[in-house]
């Protein structure tokens, strides 16, 4: 058999393997709906019931089958940029034609060495916070990781359904041990009748506590990294910038990092459709050059009682504009620039110069 041929059907058994753990998550959701609402059939249970499950189906749907985002086209080599960089042997000169290619984007994010975060795989620069899955064989913008329970890139596109998903499975599985609890205990006091249904009862009940640890932990989790505006990946190895790593290069604050994933209508922050801020490619990051011409304060030394957040400022590369709303506490542009050129006119050593972001 030609080689191609077997690839294609290593790939296609792949692909099948990694729907088992999904099928699992099913088939236990499907038999606790059933030994939930065929055996115990309480009606003011069901109603509270019904309404949460069909918030964790739904947002396990959109979690699965939510595309990961890729990057733009923009971040991706020509074909004369992927000649040119074909011909030259020397690290160093193909990190000089990547340079001049990042200087018109919003990349800020850099290699451990310092050199551009470049994919080979996909042939493009990576913008900040994007990586390459080996799973999906893609790079995923914002990923945080690859899960086997989805089958899926948690990333950009879909993180906020994943925390829906983990919120509402948490309180489905709550809910199940807390009505389910009086009647586990009249198993054991034997006061439920010798029937079949209580031996659904009794597995209902451990699943259902037994996930809802599991589920607590890792939920508790990402909302620290929402609270913090950071991926898996990025509380693993924080992110390089061109002063070095900083691990809250990324953080707003509290109210922006959350409505950053959530967006800004409160309406549509418990409902699995889509209201994150921005377009994956490009974040808000908190000062990561500090121009060594320009005072922080008008007398040259900080601003005192202010918050970590209100004091930041960001670099001086434009956002996109669907970005634009997490910084509206801040100086537009244009007022940062033109201020920026008072304090340079003021300063008192015109000798150093100012280190340009690549």
């Amino acid at each position: 058999m030609a080689p191609s041929g077997s690839r294609s059907i290593k790939r296609g058994c792949q692909r099948v393997l990694y729907w088992i753990p999904v099928l699992f998550i099913a088939l236990i959701v499907a038999w606790s709906y059933y030994a939930f609402v065929l055996q115990l059939c309480i009606v003011i249970y069901l109603l509270v019931y019904h309404v949460i499950f069909i918030m964790f189906v739904w947002a396990y749907w959109q979690t699965i089958f939510t595309k990961p985002m890729n990057p733009l086209k923009e971040f991706h080599l020509s074909h004369s940029d992927k000649e040119l960089l074909e011909r030259e042997d020397r690290g160093e000169s193909q990190q000089e034609i990547l340079r001049r290619i990042a200087k018109d984007l919003p990349i800020y994010t850099r290699t451990n060495s310092g050199a551009i975060r470049f994919c080979d795989r996909c042939q493009l620069l990576k913008p900040d916070r994007c990586h390459h899955c080996s799973v999906c064989d893609k790079c995923i913008l914002k990923m945080d990781h690859h899960c086997p329970w989805v089958n899926n890139c948690v990333g950009f596109s879909n993180y906020k359904f994943f925390m829906l998903f983990l919120a509402y499975s948490l309180l489905y599985c709550l809910f199940i041990t807390a009505t389910d609890l009086q009647y586990f205990i009249k198993f054991w006091t034997k006061g439920l009748p010798d029937t079949q249904a209580k031996f659904h009862i009794l597995f209902l009940f451990f699943s259902a506590s037994m996930f809802s640890v599991s589920l607590a932990s890792l939920f508790i989790y990402h909302c620290w990294l929402v609270c913090k505006n950071r991926s898996t990946l990025e509380a693993v190895r924080a992110p390089v910038f061109r002063h070095g790593t900083d691990k809250n290069g990324f953080s707003l604050g509290f109210s922006k990092n959350f409505r950053q994933v959530f967006g800004d209508e409160v309406k549509y922050w418990p409902v699995p459709v889509f209201s994150s801020l921005g377009d994956g490619c490009s974040f808000p990051t908190c000062l990561v050059n500090l121009d060594p011409e320009q005072p922080s304060s008008p007398t040259g030394s900080n601003p005192p009682n202010k918050s970590a957040a209100e004091g930041r400022q960001f670099p001086s590369k434009p956002l996109r504009e669907s970005q634009s709303r997490l910084l509206t506490s801040t100086p537009s542009w244009s007022e940062s620039d033109s201020a920026t050129d008072k304090d340079r006119k003021g300063a008192s050593n015109p000798g150093m110069t100012i280190e340009n972001e690549a």
